[in-house]
């Protein structure tokens, strides 16, 4: 039971010291030089905008894998109406 309460203080200091440290200590360099203080390098520019077009791809390519799937499902739902259509006919001939 001491154990786990000495576990738990240790863990509970370390979030607090954690969370009390400068945010700018866990930039890279080339994130940190983007402050308010300071106007933004073309190194950050370029580093947001590729980041952008990756998010894009990301995006793109989800979206489609999306779409397949929804074609997939109404294409499956006419081909079972088409069926039971056909199954309904043939049972009141």
């Amino acid at each position: 039971m001491k154990s786990s309460r000495k576990f738990l203080k240790t863990i509970l200091v370390a979030a607090v010291l954690t969370a009390s440290t400068a945010s700018e200590s866990f930039a890279c360099p080339a994130c940190g030089s983007a402050n308010g203080n300071m106007p933004s390098s073309p190194l950050t520019n370029g580093m947001n905008l590729g980041i952008l077009t990756l998010m894009a791809v990301i995006v793109t390519v989800l979206a489609t894998i999306a779409g397949f799937f929804v074609y997939i499902i109404r294409r499956e739902s006419a081909l079972a109406k088409i069926a039971e259509t056909q199954t309904l006919s043939e049972v009141k001939v």
